[in-house]
This record gives C-alpha cells, structure tokens and sequence, in this order.
C-alpha cells in the first residue's frame, strides 16, 4: 500500500522527463508552486485512503496546473440558454462593425482626445456627441461607463445638497445590490420618498416640492413587474410638473431601447424618444441592454446640463474608455443608418422566427442522434434576460438531452473548451438555437457527442464527431 514516502520529492517531480520536456510550460516559479499543489493534491488522497497517483500522473497534473495558470480567465463561452442579455455572460454581443472599430482603436495610437483639424487637444466625446441626439432626438449627448455613472453623475452634478423626489413604488435594487436611495447618497443628493408602494399621483409629488427640490427622479423598474392595484404618473405629466414648478425631471430609463420591441411580438419596452418627447430634462440608460452595444452609460437631454455634467469632477472618474468608446460609435451608427435590426445580434435574436429556430433545433437533434445521442425537440420559451421586460418571453424550440446525470454533463458542457452554457430542467439539459450563433453550431455540437459518450461508457473513449 502506498504512502507518503512513496511521493516524489519537488525537485524529484520537477526532473522528470515529462516535465523537462514540456519547455513552455511557465517560469521556474510557476513550475515549483504547481509541483507543490500537484504533490498536496495528492498527499490529500492518501490521507482519504485512495492510492497515490504514479509519477507520470503527477508530472501530467502539474503541467496542467501551470497550463491553467497561463489560460486566461475571461473567455469566449457558447450562450445555449436562451436568455438573450445574459448579464453574467456579458449581456450584449456586439456587432462585426463594433468590433472591427475596438480592433482597429487598439491595435495602435487613436485621436482618442485630439483634435485633427485644429492639431490641438480634443474631446474624447466628440466621435458620439453628434450621434446621440441624432438617433433620440435630445438636444445633446454623453457617454459613461455604464448607467449606474451616469444616474450618479446626473445626481451629482445637478442635485448635490438639495432635495430628489422620487416614488416609494421606484425605490428599486437591481443586479449586484444597487439600490437606487445608496446612489442618492452617494451623490450628495437627498431622497424624499414620494406616494406609497403600489399607488403613487402627480399630485404627491407635487405637494412634496419645496424651494429646497432640485429634480423628481423617475426609475424605470427594470427586472419587475408591479400588477393589481398600482398607479404612477406618465413622464409627461411628470414634466409638466416639474417645469411649472422650476425643478428638473430626470428619467432613469435602464434599459436604453431605441427601437419598438413590440416589432419582435413582446411589450413595448418605453424607448429613449418617448422620454426625451415627454419632456425629461435628462434621460439615462444603458449601451449593453437593449440598445446592444458595450457596456456603457449614456445620457440624453439639455445641451446646457450635459455641458456642466462634463465639466463636473466625477465625469473623468466614470469616463469610457477608447474601445467603449469605439464600439458604442459603430453601435449608434447602426441606428442612424436605420440597419440595427440586422446589424446587432441582440435585434437579429429578438426577432428569429419560431419556425425558423424549430429548423435548426430539428437539425441539431437529427445530427445528435446520428452520433448516438437520443436527443429530442420540445416546445419552450426564450428570455430577454438583463433587466429588461420582466416577465416577457419569447417562443421557441429547445434540444432536449436526458443524460443518466445531468448536472455531471452541464458542468463538463461549462468548464470545457469551448464553454458551453444551457440550463437544466427537470432532470433534463435543454438548448436553446435562438442564442446561439451560426459558426457556433459544430463546436457545440461535436462537444456535445463527445462528452456523451464518455458519460455513457464512463471511459472517456473518443466518440464520433458530428
């Protein structure tokens, strides 16, 4: 029986002609912490009462681990869920435009903030300024790093010491434990809680304003729904309010829509144009929900407000960076050129007919069950994911696979090469087509075989590949 004495030594592990020969396998350094960890791995097994690996085994585990420490962690990953804006896989892909401009912008020096006309320092907005009035049609534009910055900025800049009414019904948490009265505090600005939970009139807030009110802060709810008995006052009769009485309306939009999403059969999600036509002084939302650019924060409104809000301190700390920057150009490009529904994936998806995802999922199970997997099609319904239209889905068709451990099988889907990400129900792994990207399919596929068969046969013996 094997024992601790029976465990190569580090510098024993590190000659071993295995590891010798791997000459890429990382800085001496590396390679000692690795034959550490490989050695401890192992010291853990005897201690449970499992065999010691043999030398060649431990030669291999180290070289994984070094290799492991070179792989990146953010990767590329197959999104097979059907939640379209997948806030933990990074919510918006961007389109082959958006980028070919982020490639072109980092591959070397940008007129990032210079001027070339004038050959003299420029603005690092100029390239959107023009872009965001454009396609909302507010008197001008600017761009944080994403709405959080911008909701915060507006606040700062525009309301620090004074007074912001906003509705009991609105004081939301979104992903990640922001809450909207923490930002509030953070900005130097005062909450006054407004009307009740569900039910809340232009009239309370009215009563509320007082010579110390700066703005009525309006929040679009985001990732709920509330049904039954509730009321808010619409945006335009916010805004009248508010300019009667000499206080500004900022809207907290979220999501940043700027096309109907009633043309992909779900609820009309309230676009950018509609608030700026109401009558807000400042609209806020995001670049990587629905309007399907990157992440960025964008703000629509007064030229006269945005020109303090760019001038403010905070503005450089919550600044986008040169590839957002690039991206969200191209992105809002595709709006002006009014070819943002075939342009941007996060439009393309939305509006994929059902009876052309029952295809492809046809197509897929047939392939699958030619390589042996009894893979089969059933009806389901596809998300829209972060943030945005609570409760909507969209239908589709789903690949549904029934393996003797499905959890077993998701996370070999998940911590393979490439990643690969469904969702499980009722003991079944089900695949959604709508989110998944047409040069994806073979890879998804042919993964899919292999690690089949190796959970069928438990050998980890090569399957066919579809």
């Amino acid at each position: 029986m094997a024992t601790y004495r029976d465990l190569p030594s580090v510098d024993a592990l590190l000659r071993h002609p295995r590891v010798q020969a791997d000459r890429g396998a990382g800085s001496q350094a590396r390679l000692v912490t690795a034959a550490r960890q490989a050695l401890g791995e192992a010291r853990a097994a005897l201690g449970q009462g499992r065999p010691a690996p043999t030398a060649e085994a431990l030669a291999e585990r180290l070289l994984a681990l070094a290799a492991a420490e070179r792989a990146p962690y953010l990767r590329p990953l197959i999104n097979a869920s059907g939640v379209i804006l997948q806030t933990n896989l990074g919510r918006a892909p961007l389109s082959a435009a958006a980028l070919e401009a982020m490639t072109l912008v980092a591959a070397g020096y940008s007129n990032l903030e210079y001027d070339l006309e004038r050959g003299a320092r420029g603005s690092r907005q100029a390239g959107i300024a023009h872009l965001i009035p454009a396609v909302t049609g507010a008197a001008a534009g600017f761009a944080v790093n994403n709405n959080a910055s911008a909701v915060l900025l507006s606040l700062a800049g525009l309301a620090a010491g004074k007074d912001v009414l906003v509705s009991r019904g609105q004081l939301v948490e979104i992903g990640g434990g922001f809450r909207i009265p923490d930002v509030l505090r953070q900005s130097g600005a005062h909450l006054v809680e407004v009307g009740t939970t569900n039910r809340t009139y232009g009239r309370d807030f009215a009563a509320a304003i007082t010579p110390a009110t700066a703005a009525i802060l309006r929040v679009h709810p985001s990732n709920f729904v509330q049904q039954g008995f509730t009321h808010q006052p619409d945006l335009a009769e916010l805004a009248e309010l508010a300019h009667r009485h000499g206080v500004l309306l900022i809207d907290d939009l979220g999501s940043g829509a700027l096309l109907d999403t009633a043309i992909a059969g779900i609820a009309h999600e309230p676009t950018v144009q509609e608030s700026v036509a109401a009558g807000a002084d400042l609209v806020c939302f995001s670049g990587d929900k629905l309007l399907g650019g990157p992440q960025s924060g964008l703000l629509a409104g007064r030229a006269d407000l945005l020109a303090l809000l760019a001038q403010h301190p905070l503005a450089r700390a919550v600044r986008l960076d040169k590839l957002g920057l690039a991206a969200l150009e191209a992105t809002l490009r595709h709006y002006l050129l009014d070819e943002a529904t075939d342009a941007l994936p996060i439009w393309r998806m939305l509006l994929r007919r059902p009876d052309e995802i029952a295809d492809q999922a046809a197509a897929w199970t047939e392939r699958l069950r030619e390589a042996g997997v009894p893979a089969r099609v059933v009806a389901g319904e596809s998300t829209v994911g972060g943030g945005s239209l609570p409760g909507e889905t969209l239908p589709t068709a789903l690949v549904q696979l029934s393996p003797p451990a499905v959890e077993t099988l998701a996370r070999a889907l998940r911590t393979g090469n490439p990643a690969i990400i469904g969702r499980i129900h009722h003991e079944a792994l089900l695949l959604d087509p709508r989110t998944v990207a047409a040069e994806e399919e073979g890879a998804l596929l042919g993964r899919l075989v292999v690690l089949w068969g190796e959970q069928q046969n438990g050998s980890g013996s090569p399957a066919p590949v579809v």
